[in-house]
């Protein structure tokens, strides 16, 4: 399973980066719009940001299909060739992913929210379809079960198609997506740092830091700055 970075923060980026080697940064007009920049130059440094062959997801804005074609054009030529394209799955939007499609153009289909609405951007094209899990949730669905039912429906049916599940409140709904052999997932950075971080293996950490350095006050003549042959 894919794992990206939900966020446009250069800095937040690069911090999670130096922790582990995630798979790419999905951004939004809402997510580029928090960080109150130039979105193209943002998407521009994100791009220069992130190591070879690691995704980045921006989204066009447009209502027509032809608006989203040429905002489509204009961020692959300004930002990267071979960045993914979000594209709602509107009527406009559905005709779109398959004229970017039929040009080579890797497509994500977001504002998911039916398993059939990601079935059929799935058929017309896209890469990767994005259900929103917690909005699901909170609109009284279960998000988790929309996105292991899109994931089941692609694999079925052998469509190159895979989920890219977004929107998450907890680690729980990532690890129980893990478990059904979702694809990818996109998450905001305190949702990707409770993936690690345990207070459990904190204290584990400390005992055993504690219990070597009491070790070596018992046992004498221990250099623990000499270097080994």
């Amino acid at each position: 399973m894919l794992v990206l970075i939900d966020h446009a923060n250069l800095k937040e980026i690069e911090a999670l980066y130096d922790m582990y080697p995630y798979d790419g940064v999905t951004t939004n007009p809402t997510i580029l719009k928090n960080e109150h920049k130039n979105p193209i130059q943002l998407l521009k440094d994100i791009r220069a940001l992130l190591p070879s062959g690691c995704q980045l997801h921006a989204q066009v804005i447009s209502d027509t299909t032809e608006g989203i074609m040429e905002e489509a054009h204009f961020m692959l030529n300004e930002i990267a060739e071979d960045m993914f394209i979000k594209v709602p799955v509107s009527s406009a939007g559905m005709k779109a992913i398959y004229l970017l499609k039929s040009e080579g153009v890797n497509v994500t289909a977001t504002a998911i929210y039916t398993a059939m609405q990601a079935f059929m951007a799935g058929k017309a094209g896209a890469r990767y379809a994005a259900p929103y899990v917690n909005r699901l949730d909170n609109m009284g669905a279960d998000g988790v079960q929309v996105a292991a039912d899109i994931h089941q429906m692609f694999r079925l049916h052998n469509m190159e198609c895979d989920v890219l599940a977004a929107s998450f409140k907890n680690s729980q709904q990532i690890l129980n997506l893990c478990k059904k052999g979702v694809g990818a997932v996109t998450a905001a950075p305190e949702v990707l740092r409770a993936l690690i971080q345990h207070d459990a293996t904190f204290t584990a950490e400390e005992n055993f830091e504690n219990d070597f350095y009491s070790l070596v006050h018992e046992i004498k003549g221990i250099d623990l700055n000499r270097k080994h042959d």
